[in-house]
């Protein structure tokens, strides 16, 4: 793993300060690891949700998406990724 130096603000650095020692990470890099990695979970969905609804403007049907049928086929696909 690569290190890398970032800056901050001070009233930002003693949030991340308060966020390791609050929820008890390991760590300033950790705490950050996990923000990356969220953003980069929200980055994936966004741009499934953006294949999908291409998808099914392709195919030519006028069918209303509602957020069920959505997360239907996140968990499929999802599913299909695991495999």
């Amino acid at each position: 793993m690569q290190t890398r130096t970032i800056s901050l603000p001070e009233s930002m650095w003693e949030f991340v300060e308060a966020q390791v020692q609050a929820d008890e990470y390991g760590s300033a890099s950790e705490y950050l690891r996990e923000l990356v990695r969220a953003d980069q979970k929200q980055h994936a969905k966004a741009q499934m949700e953006q294949v999908l609804l291409s998808a099914l403007g392709a195919s030519g049907d006028e069918a209303e998406l509602t957020p069920e049928m959505l997360e239907d086929l996140q968990h499929r696909m999802r599913d299909r990724a695991e495999r």
